[in-house]
């Protein structure tokens, strides 16, 4: 992945965020204060974490157990599996946290070494900002839910973290575009 993509990628997320935020648009609202118990946000989130895991699973190198991959990619999909039976609650803020988790590879990697760009800074930051909030968030997903609970209490607050996240957004967006 180019630092150009990389950089724009969040930039753009962002802005699709923020943007419903600032207006305070009502089927946004809706969807995120849902968002932490839904199943169907589960099956989304969490669906496609396992998978692009168990993707990586099955591309191990011989030095990474690799002679082990069919083993582990079944181990770790019936663990998958089992997760909605078992532990269903919060299950697509987990997966939204190990999509984060997941995603913050290519994007840092394609910043690696290029230290001639200092504004690579900006979306590397934010990547590692996302990196620990997604490790906070899945040992204390309930945690998402209560953000939600406070950011909607007031409309102020929802339009303030919907301009900032579409102010920085842009700022990525624009970066992206400087390299």
């Amino acid at each position: 992945m180019s630092l150009l993509l990389a950089t724009l990628l969040p930039g753009l997320l962002l802005i699709a965020l923020g943007g419903p935020l600032l207006v305070n648009h009502s089927g946004i609202v809706a969807a995120l204060k849902s968002m932490p118990r839904s199943g169907n946000a589960a099956f989304l989130f969490f669906g496609a974490g396992a998978a692009w895991f168990l993707w990586n699973v099955m591309h191990l190198s011989s030095a990474d157990f690799g002679d082990f991959r069919t083993l582990l990619t079944i181990g770790f999909a019936i663990i998958a599996l089992l997760s909605f039976r078992c532990v269903p609650d919060f299950l697509a803020v987990r997966g939204l946290c190990a999509l984060v988790l997941l995603a913050a590879s290519p994007l840092l990697t394609s910043a690696y070494g290029e230290y001639q760009y200092g504004q690579r800074l900006f979306m590397v930051s934010f990547v590692y900002l996302m990196i620990a909030l997604a490790i906070w968030l899945s040992a204390s997903p309930f945690r998402l839910r209560d953000f939600f609970e406070w950011l909607f209490a007031r409309p102020g607050r929802t339009r303030a973290v919907g301009g900032a996240l579409l102010g920085y957004g842009v700022l990525l967006a624009v970066v992206a575009f400087t390299y």
